[in-house]
């Protein structure tokens, strides 16, 4: 499959515990953290969720 690469460019504060554990799972621990991660349709579904909050690119 191809790899995402997940930024998080907007902060967690102020946001429901839900989407603060989506980004934990994801990896994202602080602003401007960037991960790599599998494009499968779970760690899209998270990314929809806080879409938001994160920036996406192909690797």
């Amino acid at each position: 499959m191809a790899t995402i690469k997940i930024k998080q460019v907007k902060s967690r504060i102020n946001c429901p515990a839900v989407q603060k554990r989506t980004l934990d799972a994801l990896g994202l621990r602080k602003m401007n953290h960037v991960v790599e991660k599998e494009a499968t349709p779970s760690i899209l579904g998270m990314v929809k969720r806080v879409r938001h909050l994160v920036e996406v690119t192909n690797a």
